[in-house]
């Protein structure tokens, strides 16, 4: 049973307004008696730009003064908004409020393919949508579907995409001002940083504001994404067209950029300018890696799995060997995580770090120790050859706990499943 019906009659209009057709009403009557005992949202949507604006013709949701409608229009909530994109993301905001996910649009039949790319934008595949054809007679010409004025209008993807895009980019900034952490260390060579979570217009608490990671998992859809990339991209000075991220598997696998891309990877390297390379991270370390001399850089996603599988030197030598650089040139900033604070690892996984070195670790007798993957990251790049003092962990706010500051960050720790994610990024001026 759908959690959330949606009506669609943005794409009908009435020639008259003085007959109602009372197929319509039994029709709205017989939706709300089937789904309003199990249903937590009915909604019809109007949008006024296909009501008014196209050929004049009057939207039904203009009739609410008429021969009873007033009266059923009443047990829906009704959004109505200058365009598909604005009443559909409206209508996620309010389905997401109510944390659902099992969604059922009815529409009639020309409209759904229409809606169906709006949905494909909007949404991911947290979401169940069913659609279902809206049956209403369309006596006399009084109630007519729109599809012939749709087609003509060219509301293709690209169209749909433009929209949506569009649209997200009128929306203002969430939680504050974007901001970006940067490293002394790193020369104006390059473009870097790391991300916090503000000034992005993700409203899902969790993944509120500045989330810069999209899956099928979250709510948050890839164009929504696409928007706090493109708005970091002008806060920084980066190309957002030419963004990469890693993808992640935990281990220490590392992509040289211009060569076969890994299905999975938590590393990247390049020499090639003007590309924006990033980390992600939300309790993980992002790790960026620059070469003043040899202009090249890298970046490294090291939870704990991958600090101990060595992803931190896996990156080094990946520039060593692809460009030539020298340990002693190398940069290495690691950007906010979750502190030994707030992290814990099962003792049979701690033991791994207490090895390694026992300051990294607090109360290992315990069944879950405090470990810290920060300081683990340190000595295992000291211990590979990175100088101490081009190593940077401690500035202001690069050493903040994740978890400690919701404020600031997103934390899986903090947040569970549904987290978002901030970013370590790095690029080489053109």
């Amino acid at each position: 049973m759908a959690e959330a019906v949606l009506i669609d009659l943005s794409g009908l209009k009435l020639n008259s307004p003085k007959n109602c057709p009372q197929t319509l009403l039994k029709t709205l009557n017989g939706i709300h008696h089937h789904h309003a005992p199990k249903a937590k949202f009915l909604c019809i949507i109007c949008c006024s730009e296909d009501t008014k604006e196209r050929d004049g013709g009057l939207g039904l949701c203009e009739l609410e003064a008429a021969n009873g409608f007033s009266l059923l229009m009443g047990e829906f909530e009704t959004v109505s908004n200058p365009s598909m994109a604005a009443s559909l993301y409206t209508i996620k905001q309010k389905i997401d409020e109510k944390n659902l996910s099992r969604v059922k649009v009815i529409a009639p039949e020309q409209r759904k393919p229409l809606l169906k790319a709006f949905v494909d934008q909007l949404f991911t595949n947290v979401y169940d949508f069913e659609f279902e054809d809206l049956q209403v007679a369309w006596r006399d010409s009084l109630l007519q579907p729109t599809a012939e004025r749709d087609a003509a209008t060219g509301h293709g993807p690209e169209d749909v995409r433009n929209e949506v895009e569009t649209y997200l980019r009128s929306l203002p900034a969430l939680k504050g001002d974007l901001a970006i952490i940067t490293s002394p260390l790193i020369p104006d060579l390059f473009i870097h940083g790391f991300t916090t979570r503000t000034g992005g217009i993700s409203y899902i608490p969790t993944l509120s504001s500045l989330n810069l990671f999209s899956s099928s998992k979250r709510r948050d859809p890839k164009v929504v994404v696409q928007e706090n990339v493109r708005r970091l991209a002008n806060a920084a000075g980066f190309n957002a067209e030419r963004f990469y991220r890693i993808k992640p598997d935990h281990a220490s696998e590392v992509w040289t950029m211009g060569k076969k891309e890994p299905e999975s990877y938590d590393g990247i390297v390049t020499n090639q300018r003007g590309v924006t390379i990033t980390a992600l991270g939300a309790d993980c370390i992002p790790l960026v890696f620059a070469d003043p001399v040899r202009k090249a850089c890298g970046v490294a996603h090291s939870g704990w799995k991958g600090t101990l599988l060595g992803v931190a030197m896996a990156t080094v030598n990946a520039m060593i060997a692809e460009y030539g650089c020298n340990l002693e040139d190398i940069i290495v900033v690691l950007g906010p995580s979750v502190g030994p604070c707030c992290f814990t690892l099962p003792k049979e996984s701690a033991v791994s770090f207490h090895n390694l070195h026992p300051s990294c670790v607090r109360q290992f007798d315990s069944p879950h120790p405090y470990v810290d993957i920060r300081k683990a990251t340190r000595i295992l790049l000291e211990r590979g050859g990175i100088l101490p003092q081009n190593i940077q962990e401690q500035k202001e706010e690069l050493d903040l706990c994740t978890s400690c500051h919701p404020e600031k960050f997103f934390s899986h720790v903090r947040d569970g499943l549904n987290f978002g994610t901030q970013i370590g990024f790095i690029c080489i001026r053109e």
